[in-house]
C-alpha cells in the first residue's frame, strides 16, 4: 500500500526490521554432512589453463574476462574488480596498498553518480580495464569511465513494476557478471540477460521461471565461469520450489539445473539427490506449499575442484510443523550444496539447520581459502550463515572442521563436532507459546559481504543482534490447519499480531550491531567496533591495512585492520548496505560504494533523517568533489480525515495491515524512510486509497493491486488503522515538543 510512492513500492525495498530491533527475514535447528553411498565423489583438483593466445588476442574487447585472468588476478590484474566477490574464491580482500593507514585521512569524494531512486541499492560493482560495470535497482545496468564516472552506456531491461508486490524484500539487484565479452544481468521478473560490454545491447536473453503461477524472483547476482553462467532466484515466502540453473555463457542455452527441494513424489524425482532428499520430508503436502530452498545469493565457482557452491535458503513455509509435519531434516535447506559445474551432478552438501524452523538461510557469502588446520593444509568453505555460527568446511567432501558462534545465539547452545548438528535449546522452542530468539529472521549475518584476510587469519564482517518474536499463526493455534495463499506471504508465523504482541513486551531485547574481525579456527573475536544500529553495510579489507565498511547512520569509514581503531569516516547522508570495493585507474587507487537503504526503522538511521538517496560514491586520495546534502524529510503529519470505523474494524485493519502493507510500509505502518510512510499520507491519497490498493492505479510505480486478497471493507480498515496510527505519533510528537 503506498501514499504515491514512485516505481517499486509495494513489496519493493521493504522494512521488515521491527522498530529498531527486528529485521525480518533467516537459519537454525541442526547440521550434518551427508554422502550418497556410492555417489558421486568429488572431482580432482581441476587445471585451468593459462589464458591461450587467441584469448589474448581477444582482450581488445570491452569487458573481456576469462577464467585464467581471474586466476591471475592477484599478479595480473591488482587494479580490477574482475568478479563479484573480486576473484571466483569471494574473499574480497584486496591486494591494493596505496590507500593506507598512513594516507587515508586524506580520502575524499572523486565522483559520484545519482541513480535517481529510493530503493535500496546492494549492488557490487565491477571493475575491468577501466570501465566499471554495476546495475541499480529495477536491474538497470551501466557502463561508466571508472576514473570519471562519465557514462558510457545503460540498459533497462523493462522489469514490470507489479513485479514489486511478489519480491519479498524489497526492488533489489546485487550485481551483474562481465564475463568473456558479455555483461550477464539477472532480472527481478526472472530473466537473464547477455549484453555486449562495449555497447550494452541485448546478445540474448532466456526466461528461468520454471513456473509463472509462483512469485519467483531474482535479487542475487549471476556468477560466470568455466563458461556458463550461474543463477538462482528467490520467492520461499510466497511458496516456491528453488533450484539453480547454468547456461551457456555464449549462447544462454540450458547446460544443467539443480533442485535444491523435492517435487512431488508422485511424479518421479529428477535425480538421485531429490529422491533422497525426499525421504526427509514427512507428512503433508510440501510440494503443494512450495518447499522452498531458493538460493536467493550465494553461488561460488571453485577452479580447484570444478564445483559450484550453493547457498540454500529457508523452507516455505518458515516452520517445520507446517511444511513437513512428520518431522524430518528436509534437505536440502539451509544446506551448502556442492554440485559439479559441467553437470550440475550433486557432490555433496553439509545442512547447517536440519529441519529450519526459524528462516535461518544458509545463502549469506562463501570464501574458499587455503587453511592450515589441526596442522593438515586444507582447502576450505568458510560461511557465517544466519544461524549465529561460523563453519569452517573442507572443500573436498563437506567434512565440518570449525563451527564457532560469532554472534549472540539463544536457539542452540553449541554445535556437536562429533555429529555436526546444532545442539537445541529447548527453552526457546515456540510452538505453544511466542518465544524471544536470537539471531531474529535478520540473522546473525546476513547477505552482506564480509572480507578474508589470508595474511592475519581474519574475517572482517558485520554481524548483528537483532531479536525476534517468533509465534505459530493464530489460525493455525485455533484451527490446526494452514492453507497457502497464492501473492500472499507464506510462513506459517504470526505476523498479523506481531506489533501488538511486540507492544505488549515489557522492556523487549534490543537490537545491537558490531564489526568483528573473527578467527574461524579459534572463535575469537580479535577485535570489536560495536555500531549504534544493526544493520549496515558489508565489508572489503585490503593491503593497506585497511577495513572499509558503510553503516546504517550513512558513514562509509576505515578501520585499522589490526586494532579495529577508526581512523576516517565520510557522511553520505544515507543509510547503507552495499560492499565497497577497491580499483586502481592508471595507478590511482579508488574506494567506491553505493548507497542506499531502508530496514531500519529507527529515527538515528541516516535514511529516517534523510530519505534513502541511491547513489554510487567512489573515493581517492586528494578527492575533492562535493557530495549534495539532502533535505530533511518532512515528518509533519497533514490533517487527518475523521476516525469512522468500530474498534473492532481498527483491531482487524491492525491484523490486515501487518499481515499485508508490512514488509514495504513497515512494522505498525512506521515506514524506516525509503518507502512512504502511510502516517504521511495526504487527505488526496486517502481519498484514491481504495483506487491504488484495489484498482492498481500505481501498478507501473509497484503497487499493484491487492483486489485478489483484500475487498473494498477490508482495505478502508486498513486505512483507518493507519489514521489511528498517524494519530498516536502526532501524539507522541507533542509530548516530545513539550519536553
Amino acid at each position: 500500500m503506498d501514499k504515491g510512492i514512485g516505481k517499486g513500492g509495494a513489496a519493493g525495498a521493504s522494512a521488515l526490521l521491527v522498530l529498531a530491533l527486528v529485521l525480518v527475514v533467516a537459519v537454525a535447528f541442526g547440521a550434518y554432512v551427508y554422502l550418497a553411498e556410492g555417489g558421486p565423489k568429488p572431482a580432482e583438483p581441476a587445471e585451468v589453463p593459462a589464458e591461450t593466445a587467441a584469448e589474448t588476442a581477444a582482450g581488445g574487447r570491452a569487458g573481456w574476462v576469462t577464467d585464467g585472468r581471474v586466476l591471475r588476478a592477484d599478479m595480473d590484474d591488482p587494479g580490477m574488480w574482475l568478479a563479484h566477490g573480486r576473484t571466483h574464491e569471494e574473499q574480497r580482500f584486496s591486494p591494493l596498498a596505496g590507500i593506507h593507514r598512513g594516507n587515508v585521512a586524506g580520502l575524499g569524494v572523486a565522483w559520484l553518480k545519482d541513480l535517481g531512486t529510493y530503493h535500496p541499492v546492494e549492488a557490487t560493482p565491477l571493475v575491468v580495464d577501466g570501465v566499471m560495470y554495476f546495475t541499480a535497482p529495477w536491474n538497470v545496468a551501466y557502463a561508466v569511465d571508472a576514473a570519471t564516472g562519465a557514462e558510457l552506456w545503460s540498459f533497462d531491461p523493462g522489469v514490470p513494476g507489479e513485479t514489486a508486490r511478489a519480491a519479498c524484500c524489497g526492488v533489489i539487484s546485487r550485481g551483474l557478471a562481465v564475463y568473456e565479452g558479455r555483461v550477464h544481468l539477472a532480472t527481478l521478473d526472472g530473466r537473464l540477460l547477455a549484453l555486449d560490454a562495449g555497447t550494452g545491447s541485448k546478445l540474448w536473453e532466456v526466461d528461468t521461471v520454471i513456473d509463472r503461477s509462483r512469485e519467483y524472483t531474482i535479487t542475487g547476482a549471476p556468477r560466470a565461469a568455466a563458461g556458463k553462467v550461474f543463477i538462482g532466484n528467490g520467492g520461499a515466502e510466497y511458496g516456491v520450489r528453488g533450484y539453480v540453473t547454468a547456461y551457456d555463457a555464449a549462447t544462454g542455452e540450458q547446460a544443467w539445473r539443480f533442485f535444491t527441494v523435492p517435487g512431488d513424489p508422485s511424479l518421479g524425482f529428477e535425480s538421485e539427490a531429490m529422491a533422497v532428499a525426499a525421504e526427509t520430508w514427512s507428512g503433508g503436502a510440501w510440494w503443494e506449499i512450495g518447499g522452498g530452498g531458493t538460493v536467493w545469493n550465494a553461488i561460488v565457482y571453485d577452479p580447484d575442484f570444478d564445483a559450484v557452491y550453493l547457498g540454500v535458503g529457508n523452507g516455505s513455509p518458515w516452520t517445520r510443523a507446517i511444511r513437513s509435519p512428520g518431522g524430518g531434516d528436509n534437505l536440502y535447506l539451509a544446506s551448502i550444496v556442492a554440485v559439479d559445474a559441467a553437470t550440475g551432478e550433486y557432490r555433496w552438501h553439509y545442512q547447517t539447520v536440519p529441519g529450519d524452523n526459524w528462516d535461518y538461510t544458509a545463502v549469506q557469502d562463501m570464501a574458499l581459502a587455503d587453511l592450515a588446520v589441526d596442522g593438515v593444509e586444507r582447502k576450505v568453505l568458510m560461511q557465517a550463515p544466519k544461524n549465529g555460527f561460523f563453519y569452517v568446511i573442507d572443500r573436498s567432501d563437506g567434512t565440518l572442521l570449525r563451527a564457532h558462534p560469532y554472534a549472540t545465539v539463544t536457539w542452540a547452545t553449541r554445535v556437536d563436532m562429533e555429529t555436526g548438528r546444532p545442539v537445541e535449546n529447548p527453552d526457546t522452542a515456540y510452538a505453544d507459546a511466542p518465544q524471544w530468539i536470537l539471531p531474529g529472521p535478520g540473522g546473525g549475518h546476513n547477505w552482506q559481504a564480509m572480507s578474508w584476510d589470508a595474511g592475519r587469519g581474519l574475517m572482517y564482517l558485520g554481524a548483528h543482534d537483532l531479536p525476534f518474536l517468533y509465534a505459530m499463526p493464530e489460525e493455525y493455534r485455533e484451527t490446526g490447519v494452514y492453507k497457502r495463499r497464492p501473492g500472499a506471504w507464506n510462513t506459517a508465523l504470526e505476523f498479523g499480531r506481531l506489533n501488538q504482541m511486540i507492544e505488549a513486551t515489557e522492556n523487549p531485547p534490543e537490537g545491537k550491531g558490531y564489526l568483528i574481525a573473527f578467527d574461524p579456527l579459534t572463535g575469537e573475536t580479535r577485535w570489536r567496533v560495536e555500531q549504534p544500529l544493526g544493520w549496515n553495510g558489508g565489508v572489503l579489507g585490503t593491503a593497506g591495512g585497511l577495513v572499509f565498511q558503510g553503516d546504517a547512520q550513512g558513514q562509509v569509514a576505515a578501520y585499522d585492520a589490526d586494532t579495529g581503531e577508526l581512523l576516517w569516516r565520510h557522511q553520505t547522508h544515507t543509510s547503507i548496505l552495499a560492499p565497497p570495493i577497491t580499483y586502481a585507474v592508471d595507478g590511482e587507487q579508488h574506494v567506491a560504494i553505493m548507497t542506499g537503504a531502508g530496514k531500519a526503522a529507527n529515527p538515528a538511521s541516516a535514511t529516517w533523517k534523510y530519505g534513502s538517496h541511491g547513489r554510487l560514491i567512489v573515493f581517492k586520495l586528494g578527492g575533492d568533489a562535493m557530495l549534495p546534502v539532502p533535505p530533511l524529510r518532512d515528518l509533519t503529519i497533514p490533517e487527518l480525515p475523521p476516525i469512522t470505523a468500530s474498534a473492532e474494524d481498527i483491531d482487524r485493519g491492525d491484523l490486515l495491515y501487518n499481515d499485508h502493507c508490512r514488509s514495504c510500509h513497515g512494522l505498525g505502518a512506521k515506514s524506516p524512510g525509503a518507502i512512504p510512510d502511510l502516517r504521511l499520507m495526504t487527505l488526496d491519497t486517502h481519498g484514491a486509497f481504495q483506487a491504488i490498493v484495489l484498482g492498481g492505479t500505481k501498478r507501473d510505480a509497484g503497487m499493484a493491486s491487492f483486489a485478489d486478497l483484500l475487498d473494498a471493507q477490508d482495505v478502508e480498515r486498513i486505512r483507518q488503522y493507519v489514521i489511528t496510527r498517524a494519530q498516536r505519533w502526532r501524539e507522541e510528537q507533542a509530548a516530545a515538543a513539550a519536553l
